[in-house]
């Protein structure tokens, strides 16, 4: 297939949700507390399905097991990332994920590391990124003792920011946040504090303070360093690289010939408009479109005034 398979995905509610997922993208929400669209996804709790060319209405999951050729035949049994927006319109609980080895035996499923692109941010706005404890029982006796304005990092955040969140580390997105997420396959999040919030039906939501002892890690968490190169219309950033997927942040202002070098590419357009042309074909780009460039196409040309996040998987 020579050309870009676009996707049609879903709406998560969430108690933190709001409405800049319509207000700025101007996507159907289900209600006023959308607060996660997943937009490129083969993860069970939110599948996309394929809008265009001859695998129209597949869905993701089923399409990279059954025609892995447009994968480049991957080792991995399952979709292994997954691009998200998050609209933060109050704070989201504080959380970690586990690494791969823990939420296999666990939960039987991919551990979760992930990063985030600030997409918008509110004045005063913070995220919680780390923590305060020196040892592991400290660490734990902090979170018994519920003491979260000793224990919790708080670090304030504008739109352009960019940080990389490791299986381990401590965080939670503040309220008038929204991002766009790139991250391994995976729903396990452990919340360590909710704010005592709840829900319509006056329920608190459960926490696992167990589990997020055994996974957290003790320091201080290590953000990327992104590297930003110029090559004539278009300025490339390479935000983070890791073992399990590596992101760019594109801008262009006119035209880029572009070549694939990794089996296949998730795209997300943030901002602007423009084109996509592939084998002699144009497909019109606009905010709020996500993509997947698959093994086949091979080259491309993108011109217009466009803003994208695109990431792929690190191979070996």
């Amino acid at each position: 297939m020579t050309q870009p398979l676009f996707l049609i995905s879903q709406m998560q509610p969430k108690i933190w949700g709001g409405t800049k997922l319509r207000d700025y993208f101007g996507y159907d929400i289900p209600c006023e507390q959308t607060g996660e669209y997943w937009a490129i996804s083969a993860h069970p709790n939110g599948v996309s399905r394929v809008a265009n060319g001859e695998f129209a209405g597949h869905t993701l999951d089923k399409l990279y097991v059954q025609q892995p050729q447009l994968f480049g035949n991957p080792k991995d049994k399952v979709f292994p990332l997954l691009t998200k927006i998050l609209d933060a319109n109050d704070w989201l609980s504080v959380q970690v994920h586990p690494d791969d080895t823990y939420a296999l035996k666990h939960e039987g499923e991919l551990g979760k590391t992930e990063c985030w692109y600030v997409i918008a941010a509110d004045e005063g706005a913070e995220i919680i990124y780390g923590h305060e404890a020196k040892s592991q029982d400290v660490f734990q006796e902090m979170i018994e003792k519920g003491d979260w304005d000793n224990l919790l990092t708080h670090v304030p955040v504008k739109a352009g920011d960019f940080f990389y969140v490791p299986s381990g580390t401590i965080h939670a997105i503040g309220k008038g946040i929204m991002i766009l997420e790139t991250q391994q396959s995976s729903d396990t999040t452990y919340r360590v504090y909710d704010f005592d919030r709840k829900d319509d039906s006056g329920q608190t939501r459960e926490l696992h303070l167990k589990q997020s002892i055994d996974v957290s890690y003790i320091g201080k968490p290590q953000n990327s360093h992104p590297a930003t190169l110029k090559v004539g219309d278009l300025t490339s950033t390479l935000l983070v690289s890791n073992e399990f997927f590596t992101v760019y942040h594109w801008q262009l202002q006119g035209r880029a010939d572009m070549e694939q070098t990794a089996p296949y590419l998730l795209v997300s357009v943030l901002d602007g408009s423009g084109e996509i042309t592939c084998d002699g074909v144009s497909f019109s780009l606009k905010k709020g479109k996500h993509f997947i460039l698959p093994n086949q196409v091979t080259k491309w040309t993108f011109s217009g005034n466009l803003d994208i996040i695109a990431s792929h998987i690190s191979e070996e």
